[in-house]
């Protein structure tokens, strides 16, 4: 069997399928592959699951803190790990139907099977009806990543675990070892937390969250302390030995010497390693430790072939896949001769991260470090959560929002937030990079009372000396 399309996306994770319907939208014949699921790792492995995992911890710690806000809670509270996980995997799969209603709604066809490329636009499909083979004027790689797995001890789906086995946990683990500090670490080593389980985060760096703004780091490895959680930043797991019991691993300390710790369990969340091993991608375009390397817009080097989200370069969030994805859909409409499209490349000093533990960490742009770094006289303002009203009356007064300026000029440069909802606050501070707003523009925004995001005003206010409220 053959068919011809105007796009063939390869992948639909949050990159592909939001690349497919843009494409769609504009009049493009379109198609989809997909291996697995609709969707991709962030609907159904990713950012989605992990964030229902998440409330029910979160929903447990305010049971638990109930006497904290004049409650009563009689009886025994307790996390039902079988119907947490249960009630996660079925949000992704509500997920998992919208996007495939999606596809129908804006009539994308859907390939199901083994995509491997054989030019730069044409590539065969294996699957249940055999083998197809599909062309197009454009093709875009949207084939994402997966976990990197430790070369000494690889995850085995029962005493060491990647995310995957993390959220669909065959059993509680009582004492857990997590490796890497990054978004996924922390945010793994903060729901089991929160389930009960004993905690133990090993950085190699000399913080957690090391992408982070310093502060920020501090902030959230006494929070974490604070709760019970062990960390140890300048370490390195050297060795792992697995029995039916649990796991011996052999941590080297930052002071050099070595001990060895058993634990139940063993998440492994050291980094991504990209898809794009045996899809015939590596001799049509340039590649970087495995990485597609393009422009701007998407494009590699092979005319008619794009490439977007995790198989490209980072950073390696799903919302700057979906951001791309739309960008190259753009950009192939106005190749087709769609003048009325006018695609702009990806702003990366503007694309937000968050991390959803307890507290919550939000950042855009450049560190106040970094800043320094990049030769900027800066500006510093920083707000606690404690002079916020509405944080204190939601019991939340553990945080603060940082923001980072151009002396010379008042563009803001970045923003840092630790604490409730900051996740959900960052983007007005992504929108003000985006329309570089300086501080001017930003001190004289309204901000509504009683909120939590009056601590971002405070803050702008705080870096030039002009805070209200501390």
């Amino acid at each position: 069997m053959s068919a011809s399309y105007d796009v063939i996306v390869l992948g639909s994770g949050p990159g592909g399928y939001v690349a497919a319907i843009r494409c769609a939208q504009l009049g493009l014949n379109t198609a989809i592959v997909e291996r697995e699921n609709l969707g991709g790792i962030c609907l159904n492995w990713g950012c989605i699951p992990t964030k229902a995992l998440l409330r029910s911890a979160e929903i447990l710690h305010y049971a638990q803190h109930a006497k904290d806000y004049g409650l009563k809670i009689t009886g025994t509270i307790e996390a039902d790990l079988e119907a947490v996980v249960k009630r996660s995997r079925g949000v992704a799969k509500q997920l998992n139907q919208g996007v495939t209603h999606l596809m129908k709604k804006n009539k994308i066809t859907v390939h199901m099977g083994e995509g491997t490329l054989t030019g730069p636009t044409s590539l065969t499909v294996k699957g249940e009806k055999g083998e197809e083979k599909l062309t197009a004027k454009h093709i875009i790689v949207a084939t994402g990543a997966r976990a990197r797995d430790l070369p000494f001890a690889p995850a085995d789906g029962k005493r060491i675990w990647t995310y995957r086995t993390a959220m669909t946990p065959p059993e509680m683990p009582k004492k857990l070892l997590v490796i890497g500090s990054g978004a996924i670490g922390i945010e793994f080593a903060s729901f089991y937390k929160d389930m009960g389980c004993d905690v133990t985060v090993v950085e190699m760096l000399d913080r957690i969250v090391p992408v982070e703004d310093h502060e920020v780091s501090a902030f959230l490895e006494k929070s974490l302390t604070k709760q019970g959680m062990t960390i140890m930043t300048g370490a390195g797991v050297e060795d792992i030995k697995v029995d039916a019991k649990g796991v011996k691993a052999k941590i080297k300390g930052k002071d050099g010497k070595v001990s060895e710790q058993e634990f139940s369990h063993c998440i492994v969340a050291i980094g991504i390693v990209p898809n794009t091993e045996n899809i015939g991608v590596e001799k049509l375009a340039d590649m970087d430790r495995s990485f597609i390397q393009i422009d701007p817009y998407g494009r590699t080097k092979s005319k008619g072939l794009w490439a977007i989200g995790d198989c490209t370069p980072g950073p390696w969030l799903a919302h700057k896949a979906s951001h791309e994805g739309v960008t190259a859909a753009e950009a192939i409409a106005r190749e087709l001769g769609n003048k009325d499209v006018h695609p702009h490349p990806l702003n990366r000093d503007a694309i937000p991260g968050c991390t959803y533990c307890h507290p919550q960490i939000a950042s855009v742009g450049l560190t106040e470090a970094k800043a320094k770094e990049a030769g900027y006289e800066v500006k510093v303002g920083n707000f606690p959560f404690i002079g916020n009203g509405k944080a204190i009356a939601l019991g939340e007064a553990e945080g603060f929002t940082k923001t980072v300026f151009d002396a010379k000029t008042g563009e803001l440069l970045g923003a840092h937030m630790v604490g409730a909802e900051v996740t959900e606050m960052i983007q007005g501070y992504t929108i003000g990079k985006t329309l570089e707003t300086t501080e001017a523009e930003l001190m004289q925004t309204v901000f509504p009372h009683p909120t939590i995001s009056e601590s971002m005003h405070e803050s702008v206010l705080a870096a030039y000396g002009k805070a209200l409220h501390i």
